[in-house]
């Protein structure tokens, strides 16, 4: 007779994880269709998400033998302070939509991991209640910036006041991008249980009925924005902004201010002129302009541009260790991750993102030694990189 196979709690599952994907595959599982795939998707054609991954799929690393790499230390410096690994958790809207716990859940293991964590404009927790749950982490704040610029103001008083004190300024959202899988679903914030809906819930009752039992889903910023997503960004958000913004923004914030959404050379070097402390190399994880330029791809040449007067970023297509190590050598001071903390958070909750973290570390660990960087993130270099 064959031995059976173990029945495995949902907490042992996520703990079990090899890989990034695996955590995708255990939030498909678990959220209804239309949450994961809001978190899962781009726009139009998903041809700039599929390519920022892609990217990391061309890189070849060029290892060196006989180094000494017992030690493959993974700290790195950004923004004048010293964090566990080169890696940021970025913004993301809508988090308790993914978990009950939500952003509060992020927060607390981003604080154990040792890296920051961003609170999204679009968050669904205030940043009060953000810092109380990680007193002690780096949480940074990111803003959109709207129509309605005194509220602009208000929202970046009350995240000073939280005690946050990096500001990522997202520039890339003069209006929605054309989400279709959240067309086709026909989502709204928060899920409404109409006929799909329905249906999705009696295959998901676990997602379902944690979002029926917390707090009611709203937004801790934008409250009163209609329910389509679309709707949200075209009424709230200002397409008129320019760089010349970033003056009156960097007079309300006396923290450190990073650009957000960078996807040509000369913008940065625009950007840089004006004394911004970092730029983030971004197209929105695929999910604004389709055929975007590809993160991976651009970042040497905004790197050479600007890397001495300011520093630089990569977010897009991370879903490993191996791909941090790969921006950290082409010049990216850190890496922000989104998707790959929010599939854990959609598979197990707060247990879920701090799987997430273990596994990026533990790659990158791997990654450096087999790398035979002696002086682990502080020794990559392009020498042991290339894109083919």
């Amino acid at each position: 007779m064959l031995p059976q196979k173990p029945r495995w709690s949902r907490r042992q599952r996520v703990a079990q994880a090899a890989d990034i994907h695996d955590l995708r595959e255990l939030a498909r599982k678990r959220a209804p269709r239309m949450v994961f795939d809001y978190v899962d998707g781009g726009a139009e054609g998903e041809r700039s998400m599929a390519r920022a991954a892609e990217a990391f799929d061309r890189v070849e690393f060029r290892p060196r033998v006989l180094r000494d790499v017992a030690e493959a230390p993974t700290a790195a410096e950004i923004l004048g302070r010293r964090i566990s690994m080169p890696v940021v958790l970025g913004p993301t809207g809508f988090t308790r939509m993914m978990h009950r716990a939500g952003e509060r859940a992020v927060a607390r293991a981003a604080e154990r991991a040792g890296v920051p964590y961003t609170l999204s404009t679009m968050g669904t927790t205030t940043a009060r209640d953000v810092t109380a749950a990680a007193p002690g982490g780096w949480n940074w704040f990111q803003l959109y910036v709207v129509r309605d610029r005194a509220r602009s103001l208000d929202t970046l008083s009350l995240a000073r006041e939280a005690g946050m004190d990096v500001l990522v300024v997202t520039v890339d959202v003069p209006v929605a991008g054309a989400r279709l899988r959240d067309v086709r679903h026909g989502l709204t914030v928060p899920p409404s249980l109409r006929w799909r809906s329905a249906l999705q819930a009696l295959r998901r009752p676990a997602w379902w009925f944690d979002f029926l039992t917390s707090e009611p889903l709203r937004f801790a910023t934008v409250d009163g924005a209609p329910g389509d997503l679309a709707g949200i960004t075209n009424m709230m958000f200002d397409p008129s902004v320019t760089i010349k913004d970033l003056e009156w923004i960097r007079s309300a914030w006396r923290g450190p201010l990073l650009v957000k959404g960078v996807q040509r050379v000369d913008d940065a070097k625009d950007l840089a002129a004006v004394g911004v402390d970092g730029l983030v190399v971004s197209n929105h994880g695929g999910r604004q302009l389709d055929r975007s330029p590809t993160p991976l791809e651009l970042l040497p040449e905004v790197v050479d541009a600007v890397g001495d007067r300011t520093e630089v970023f990569l977010d897009g297509g991370v879903r490993t260790g191996a791909d941090v190590a790969a921006a950290v050598a082409l010049g990216a001071r850190a890496c922000f991750v989104g998707r790959a903390y929010l599939y854990g958070l959609m598979a197990g909750g707060e247990p879920g993102v701090t799987r997430a973290l273990d596994l990026l570390r533990a790659e990158l660990v791997r990654t450096l030694r087999l790398l035979g960087v002696s002086g682990g993130v502080a020794g990559l270099d392009r020498d042991v990189v290339r894109l083919r």
